[in-house]
């Protein structure tokens, strides 16, 4: 129960207030290559992503719910919006923090300090907001991520290249069961994809080349920003992300990128032949 004046305490679910999972956007390898990084689960910029998470009758912000009015799809249009902004400002080179975490708490107090989101800023305490901004660690995959990972990794080299910094990706690993043979995280580069330095720093890592490697991914964008660095490219249409794009063809559609797949378990069967 809420009370007039009451702040919320938000309590991590395990003794570890950082436990939990996401992940982001990677990449994969084209024919005879061994490299592969892919796009597995909901992204961390989707509204989707967050309202999941923020729920009634689930997660932190449950009660929350009960006692607060709002639109929690404009809550979490908002942060993700912010997030979308400042990422790209960035990696054009604008400044700006390096950590996503960072990101999302800064956003986090801004859209508090606005007069409609008043109420729900005057009951959440710093360790509510702290907690509050951990969602991001903790969004599921799709159904098929995990196997059409496990899959994958048999063949090739598996790596999440994403804009979310090294611990909100490792407690999305583990949160989602996504068996990643490594992490890239773009904070270890310096910017935020598109950068064309994020892509290639990843590629280095695996001391490879651009050619040889695949990115999958569910943004048009992040694919574009890949192939300008020579990588191959694979779409994962995904329900609500890329909104407004359209449809994504493949080349010999017609279309952009390489390959166009629906999930990843059909990818790893294109790969495989299997």
């Amino acid at each position: 129960m809420c009370k007039d004046g009451q702040q919320l305490q938000c309590v991590p679910r395990t003794s570890n207030p950082r436990a939990g999972g996401w992940l982001a956007g990677p990449r994969l390898p084209p024919e005879n290559s061994s490299c592969v990084p892919a796009q597995h689960h909901l992204d961390p910029s989707s509204d989707a992503a967050a309202i999941k998470v923020i729920a009634p009758g689930g997660g932190i912000m449950s009660a929350l719910w009960r006692c607060i009015e709002g639109d929690w799809k404009e809550f979490a249009a908002a942060w993700t919006r912010g997030y979308d902004e400042n990422t790209l400002r960035i990696a054009q080179g604008g400044e700006g923090p390096s950590s996503v975490d960072v990101m999302f708490r800064e956003i986090l107090e801004e859209i508090l300090t606005t007069e409609k989101w008043k109420a729900l800023s005057d009951k959440l305490t710093n360790q509510a907001r702290d907690e509050l901004n951990l969602v991001w660690h903790r969004l599921d995959g799709w159904p098929d991520s995990t196997p059409g990972l496990y899959n994958l990794k048999k063949e090739v080299i598996i790596a999440t290249l994403s804009n979310g910094n090294v611990r909100l990706l490792v407690d999305m690993a583990k949160h989602a069961d996504l068996p990643w043979d490594t992490i890239f995280s773009a904070e270890l580069f310096g910017s935020f994809k598109p950068n064309p330095k994020v892509f290639l720093g990843a590629v280095k890592h695996l001391s490879l080349e651009p050619q040889n490697c695949a990115l999958v991914a569910a943004h048009a964008d992040d694919l574009r920003a890949a192939a300008g660095v020579g990588m191959r490219t694979v779409y994962v249409p995904r329900p609500g992300e890329d909104v407004g794009v359209g449809e994504v063809k493949s080349k010999a559609e017609g279309g952009n990128v390489d390959v166009v797949v629906q999930s990843f378990e059909e990818l790893a069967k294109l790969l495989t032949g299997n």
